[in-house]
């Protein structure tokens, strides 16, 4: 099975399994079945043995998975088995916010570089970061070999800084600009946007 046989939404399941298997690792378990990382993932076990068969046998019928060995795949087959550095662009309120979260390193997310394009925040210190000018940012991300960005600026600006992190060579955007990017094939852009996630849920109210 390859890479671009596999549902996109099986691959949008592993990482809710990975903080199960960790979360079940600290209560200090060793091993686990289908049933339970089913049940504490919100996922039917059957969905769980049918998403894990698509990378290969990770269990004994019996037996379960074995916390750490399956954690460990799952690492690999998300490529979390390594630590990739980040570009962030756009240092307004949410920036800031992300600039300062401890998670995204906990996870392997190395926020390497900070860029804005306003000149009062060229220079700021956020966290261990200093806030670099946008009219460097293709070079220093190319030259840098950065795959992976961020985008918290405003709407009408997205497209125009994922066209600049498209022409650095990244591949992997991370959008909280409420707005979708028209981007090339062989770049992923995933879109965070609360309100529409808030709208969707007063749906079920």
């Amino acid at each position: 099975m390859t890479e671009k046989n596999i549902p996109d939404i099986v691959v949008s399941r592993l990482p809710v399994y990975l903080q199960t298997l960790q979360l079940l690792k600290k209560e200090g378990k060793t091993i686990t079945s289908s049933q339970e990382l089913g049940e504490k993932s919100g996922i039917t076990a059957a969905q769980v043995r049918k998403d894990l068969s698509f990378f290969g046998e990770f269990g004994k019928q019996g037996s379960g998975y074995n916390i750490d060995f399956l954690t460990e795949k799952i690492l690999a087959i998300l490529k979390l088995d390594r630590v990739w550095d980040v570009a962030l662009v756009g240092i307004g309120d949410l920036g800031h916010a992300i600039a300062r979260y401890p998670g995204f390193a906990e996870r392997g997310f190395n926020i390497r570089f900070i860029f804005d394009s306003d000149p009062k925040k060229i220079g700021i210190k956020v966290g261990n970061h200093e806030v670099q000018s946008m009219d460097n940012m293709v070079e220093v991300i190319r030259g840098a070999g950065i795959r992976v960005a961020m985008i918290t600026v405003p709407s009408h600006a997205a497209q125009t800084v994922a066209d600049l992190l498209i022409e650095a060579g990244v591949k992997a955007i991370l959008n909280y600009a409420p707005v979708p990017l028209i981007v090339p094939d062989g770049v992923r852009v995933e879109t965070v946007s609360p309100i529409i996630q808030m709208e969707h849920m007063t749906y079920y109210l």
